[in-house]
Parts: C-alpha cells; structure tokens; sequence
C-alpha cells in the first residue's frame, strides 16, 4: 500500500494531480493553493463515516449527482474528492471539489476536476487511502490519464458515471503485481481488468472475465 502524508494546518494529505487551474471559484470547503494545488475539506456532511471504506464509497455517486451539472455530458461538470482516515479506525470522505480546467468537447466547455492535493481536517491529520472523480456521461469508463502509473500516488482510485456505476483502480505502483480494474456489483466488487507490468506506464487495460 503506497501511502504518505504531510501537512498543511496541521492536517492536510497528498493526492495526485491531473490537470492545470482554471476558472471555477472557491469556497469554503475547496480551493486553490499559491502552488497551483487545490484543498479540499472533510468531512462532507453528505456522507456517513464508516468502519468499511466500501460504505463510503457506495455513498458517493447519488450524493455527488445532486451537484451542478454534473450530469450534463459534454457540457458537465466533474468532482474529485478524497477517503481519509483520521487513524481511529473510521474513513470519511471530503467534499468533492469542481476547480480544474476547461477543455472543449465537440467545440463544447466540459470543466474537469483536478484530484485534491490536500486534505483539511480541523481534527486532525488526515491520511489519504483513495481518491474518487465523477464523469458527466452515462458508461464512462476510466479515462487514460485516470490509469496512467504516473497519476497514481495512492493505492485507490473510485470513478463512477452518471449511471452510477463505480469503477476501482487498484494500481499497485509500488510492485511488480498487476494493477487491477474492478467494477461494483451490489455489494461485492467483480474484476474485469489488469494492467500488467509493463502496461503500468501507459495504464493499458487486458479484460478479464474472473
């Protein structure tokens, strides 16, 4: 498991990046940082703690559907947030996050999210298991810069579509085992993909039928 931490008013944790500042404004509960990072707070109200990282997760996407535009298509908005422990045992996850950049998608403004790189807690110092992003299309699959090794900082990462269907990345960057795809499925989560070894830098996916 590849983990770290570091701080920033005494609790903050480290997540990938993916793309550059844009124009969305700030609030209370994300923004930008003088390095051109973004920070966003936990824990979101919107979401129950939980002993189990999974009941996290299932909470996600009906919570982050109810934000703006976020399922307009090419026209959308994406989220990105974080799932943090404070050490006791219990993870929460952040409020989800719209600062990114703009990029045209059929001559049409589509806002990406860029993953937090640091996460507030006025209770503590947070550390970061998984980060998660939402794509403003229905059956939206990992994009490649979501698989690519050097995106990967943690050892999860959760992406779900308008449909709500809740794709995991389990990298394992740190060693030589395959990175593997997982899709939620009720209660449980069925693999349908690897990424070998030598795919890990491009983030190439084999489908698997397990």
């Amino acid at each position: 498991m590849r983990l770290s931490a570091g701080s920033f008013l005494g609790c903050l944790g480290l997540l990938a990046c993916a793309s550059g500042p844009g124009t969305t404004g700030e609030t209370k509960d994300y923004g930008w940082r003088d390095d051109k990072q973004v920070w966003v707070r936990g824990p979101w109200e919107a979401i129950t703690p939980a002993k189990d990282m999974d009941d996290v997760i299932d909470q996600l996407c009906p919570a982050v559907m109810k934000l703006p535009r976020v399922q307009l298509r090419r026209y959308g908005q994406e989220y990105c947030g974080a799932i943090y422990s404070l050490g006791d045992g219990t993870y929460y996850a952040t409020h989800p996050s719209p600062l990114g950049r703009t990029v045209l998608v059929f001559d049409s403004p589509r806002r990406t999210c860029k993953p937090p790189r640091y996460v507030m807690d006025e209770r503590g110092r947070s550390t970061v298991y998984a980060d998660y992003h939402s794509h403003p299309y229905q059956r939206s699959d990992l994009s490649p810069e979501d698989k690519q090794a050097v995106n990967q900082l943690w050892s999860i990462r959760i992406q779900f579509d308008t449909d709500c269907t809740i794709i995991k990345l389990v990298p394992h960057v740190d060693d030589d085992s395959p990175g593997e795809v997982f899709r939620r499925e009720g209660k449980t989560w069925k693999r349908i993909g690897i990424i070998k070894p030598e795919d890990k830098a491009d983030g190439f996916v084999t489908p698997v039928d397990d």
